[in-house]
Order: C-alpha cells, then structure tokens, then sequence
C-alpha cells in the first residue's frame, strides 16, 4: 500500500516519541497540599487518603525535607485549628495555626514557596465557608474575613494566598486589603471554577471540615454548568486573581481546555482527594497500575490546558520524571 502519511513513524521508539511529544511537564509546576494542626509529635495518617498525613508544627520539617529531596518547591498548607467558633476567628489569628506553621517553615526552609488555602471552612463551628445569616452563608459580611485572613497568611510568611470560598468579591476584597497593607506583589491563585463536588469528601474527614447542616450548593458552582464557569473565571480575573484554579481536576478537563483557550493568565487544576482516594482504594485492591494511572491523570490536565497541577501525587510525580518515566 503506498501511503505517504504515516502517523505510526513518529512513534517507532522511544526516544523520538519523546521528540515529539505534545505536551510535557516539569516538577516547578507541582503543588503539594499538606495539612497542619495543633499538638506536638503528631505525624497521623488520614484514614481515607492513604500515605497522607496530618502534621503538628514540629514535625513539619520532617515532610518539607522530604518534598526538598523529592524536588517539589511549591506546598499549598491547610489548618486545622483546635478551637472553631460561629465566626472563624481562627483563620485570621495572627497565632492561628497556618500562620504558626508558615512561620517555623520559613525559618527552616526559606527556599520553599508557601501557598495557603484561604477560607473558613476549617475554622467555623457550622463547617461552613462563611459566616452565617440564619441558615444561609452571608457573602458579604464574610469578605472582610476572609480579605482579613490573606493578609494575616502574608504578613506570617505565605508567597501567594488561595481564596477556595467561592464568595463573590472575594478577589477584589483580598486584593484591596492585600494592596492596602503593602502587599502589591503578593499573587492571588483564586479557585475560580470550584465545583460543589462529591470528590471532597477524604478532604473534608482529613480537614475536619464537613457542614454540620446543609451543603454548599448556594457558593459552590452547579456541575451541570459550563457557561458559569466561564463567567466565575473571567469575574476573579477581572477582580484581580493572577492565576485561576478549576477544581476537580479529572471530571472537568473540558472546562480547563476551554477556560485556558480565552483567558491569558495562567490555569491550575487541582487533582482533589477524592480522586487520589478512588485511585489509592484500586490500587491497593490489584485493580489498576497505579504508577501508570497517576501519570496519566496528570498528563491529562497538562494537555488540556493546565499549567500548573495541584496533586497528593506531587512527590511521586516528581520521581517519575527524575526517573524518566514522564515528563
């Protein structure tokens, strides 16, 4: 058969397969997100997510070595406070335990750049992302904490802060606080796209951050809807968010390819627990390579338009592309 395309030349052996390649990824683009709580000589797996844990401030270092030597430079920290109130007056101590942790962090391992989770879920009695007007969330009496609680996250050490609220204005309310206080060059990552999602749920157990009543479907974005997704995107970046975040990763490619084809700052998709969960739970079951999945889940949000990948798998990501196996 005399055939002048040949599309199966370009992927005779590996090394011109790696030519080739379309998309590629480098372990600057890797978050880790890592749970801090109060106490001493805690390091506690979390049930649901295995191989993850839960971290007092001293034995933090431990696990900021072991990201060093893995090569991964980026953590995104979340607390988990001993004592919650209606208000989540927590989330903005300057003793706070994010602001604890970033400060023993920093002084160790300067080198790191330390992103925090911006919200009040962790903090308040309800579980909820706001302060609460009878039964519903008030987005506008909770921007002023939440603006105020970016600001105590820089003023502790944080490089960049993550609003995951989903309170509209929250980005405008961060920057004008952040700007206020001398903060100009500090970035914001907004969780612009976040779903009301059924994948938080290891989150939620390990973060202890579960609505005692109710869910978070007044904030959280309707899955059904690629339309609002674009508008939440385009408002933070008009708002002042320097980097915007779909969230989950997996079930929302589509909206990843789409967002990053229209806007023009960069695009983060977060791999959530719930998908490191359902593949950790096969995995261990013989179901599934579970090396071969987590590359591919990665490549996946690269190709379809992420420049920056949120992951559980952050350190073993990193290993692979050491090793040659991806990159």
């Amino acid at each position: 058969m005399d055939l002048l395309n040949r599309p199966r030349r370009l992927r005779k052996n590996e090394a011109l397969r790696r030519m080739v390649r379309e998309t590629r990824m480098d372990k600057s683009s890797l978050i880790y997100p890592l749970f801090v709580m109060e106490g001493q000589g805690i390091e506690e797996e979390i049930p649901s997510m295995e191989g993850q844990y839960r971290y007092s401030i001293d034995r933090l270092p431990y696990e900021l070595e072991r990201l060093t030597k893995a090569g991964v430079r980026n953590l995104m920290l979340f607390g988990i406070p001993d004592h919650k109130d209606e208000v989540g007056s927590g989330a903005y101590d300057p003793d706070g335990i994010v602001q604890k942790a970033l400060r023993a962090a920093k002084k160790e391992f300067p080198d790191l750049y330390y992103i925090t989770d911006v919200c009040m879920c962790e903090y308040t009695s309800h579980g909820h992302c706001g302060v609460l007007c009878g039964h519903d969330v008030d987005n506008d009496a909770t921007l002023p904490l939440l603006a105020k609680t970016a600001l105590s996250h820089v003023e502790a050490g944080a490089d960049m802060v993550a609003p995951s609220d989903m309170m509209d204005g929250r980005v405008m309310a961060i920057r004008e606080c952040l700007d206020a206080g001398g903060h100009k060059d500090i970035p914001i990552m907004s969780y612009a796209v976040k779903f009301a999602s059924a994948f938080y749920g290891p989150f939620r157990e390990a973060a202890g951050s579960a609505p005692s009543f109710g869910d978070r479907k007044s904030y959280q974005m309707d899955f059904h809807n690629r339309r609002e997704a674009m508008k939440e995107a385009l408002a933070d970046i008009d708002e002042g968010a320097d980097i915007i975040m779909v969230k989950p990763a997996m079930s929302y490619l589509d909206l990843v390819s789409e967002i990053s084809a229209v806007t023009d700052v960069p695009m983060a998709a977060y791999s959530v627990s719930g998908e490191y969960a359902m593949v950790k739970a096969a995995a261990r079951m013989g179901w599934i390579d579970e090396e071969r999945i987590v590359q591919e889940m990665a490549v996946a949000a690269y190709r379809a338009g992420a420049q920056i990948y949120i992951t559980y798998y952050a350190k073993e990501l990193a290993k692979y592309m050491d090793e040659g196996r991806i990159g």
